[in-house]
């Protein structure tokens, strides 16, 4: 029998939204002081800040020493537009998607780079089969879909000895899941995602082979000024220093900052992990106990740790997107849950962030407002 009983207990914070995600645990402006406001990011405070930005992304997230860091204009979308723009055309290129956003890639590389590329894809829930894709050629994907809740669950199925660049978005999974450097040429993120940052500014991450790449082909296309990495066919290697392309917000710079020690006080890579994933096991969890409710990812394998995405699956639902949508409606409208419902192109259904932000006793104190919600519906439903 379904409980009807309202909950004794609310989230402390019911921010469980896919991007922007949740601050820092008690975060509040007063940490962002020291932010140098009014002066210019080229001063040497500037050079200081955006330099410590990407030692601490280094240090934090594990990244190789010979990998270069840089802070770049368009959030992860910049980022992965950059290395698209730039790499993209000097070899045979696979596209892989599963979800929304690796579909937005697909279509840059098809229709606006008009690359000769063999497409695979896979539906929602599912992911596609690594086993088949060609890594002697450039190949472009998500590491996590963040409106599918399916994510790569290793690097075994890429060579060592592979011949093509593996650029990935791993915009929802950097902070929150083990990236297998030694697989990946090109890794991209936005700070607004796992570590709860302010939006607009993106990571661009560059193996010795991609940085080989950008030296060695000049592609046949024009390029916007804010996506050139190299001059005189050399790296700009000022970019990788904090010499950013384009003016950052020093204060989205300094929240930062603040997240990224807050992430060295919780363990740092491992402690980050071992949050995310409490997170979504309470989810897994309470889903496995219902009949009515289930984890959009097919195989638990490859199921998302941040980005969990959920569909209703009661026979009872007559109309499974607006039923959905109000789930949403009242859980929102209660303050327990904001910002969870599916992803615009997505099934219908919840999308709850259990990225490394968000404390374990909020997901946990969310489900059973979920449930008061989901037999609330079905009640108004007749």
């Amino acid at each position: 029998m379904l409980d009807t009983t309202t909950p004794a207990t609310r989230p402390a914070n019911p921010r469980f939204s896919s991007g922007p995600c949740a601050k820092i645990p008690a975060f509040s402006l007063d940490m962002l002081a020291d932010a140098p406001l009014g002066r210019s990011h080229r001063a040497a405070i500037g050079k200081a800040k955006l330099a410590q930005a990407i030692d601490l992304t280094r240090e934090v997230l594990e990244v190789p020493a010979d990998y270069r860091i840089g802070i770049v204009p368009g959030s992860d979308t910049g980022a992965v537009e950059m290395a698209m723009w730039t790499m993209l055309g000097a070899r045979p290129v696979e596209m892989l998607a599963w979800e929304s956003f690796g579909e937005g890639w697909v279509t840059d590389a098809v229709k606006q780079l008009k690359l000769d590329a063999t497409v695979r894809k896979a539906d929602y829930g599912q992911i596609v089969d690594f086993a088949q894709v060609d890594f002697d050629r450039d190949v472009v994907f998500t590491w996590n879909g963040t409106t599918s809740g399916v994510r790569v669950p290793n690097g075994d199925a890429i060579p060592a000895d592979r011949e093509g660049l593996t650029i990935c978005d791993a915009t929802s999974a950097a902070f929150a899941m083990d990236l297998p450097w030694d697989k990946l040429d090109v890794v991209t993120f936005s700070w607004q995602k796992v570590l709860g940052g302010e939006g607009a500014h993106g990571v661009l991450i560059l193996s010795p082979r991609a940085v080989e790449r950008l030296e060695s082909f000049t592609p046949d296309r024009p390029l916007p000024k804010i996506f050139r990495l190299t001059k005189g066919g050399k790296l700009i290697e000022g970019i990788f220093r904090g010499e950013t392309i384009n003016t950052p917000s020093m204060l989205c710079v300094e929240d930062y900052l603040v997240a990224l020690d807050w992430a060295k006080s919780v363990g740092g890579l491992r402690g980050l992990i071992a949050r995310a994933d409490a997170n979504a096991r309470v989810v897994w969890d309470f889903c496995a106990d219902r009949p009515w409710i289930a984890n959009l990812a097919q195989d638990p394998a490859t199921a998302s740790t941040t980005s969990v995405c959920l569909q209703f699956t009661d026979d009872r639902i007559r109309d499974g997107a607006a039923f959905a949508k109000a789930v949403a409606k009242r859980l929102e409208k209660e303050g327990v849950g904001l910002d969870i419902g599916a992803y615009r192109d997505a099934p219908p259904g919840l999308r709850i962030w259990c990225g490394s932000t968000v404390e374990t006793a909020d997901v946990a104190a969310l489900m059973p407002w979920i449930e008061w919600a989901f037999t609330a519906e079905l009640a108004a439903q007749g």
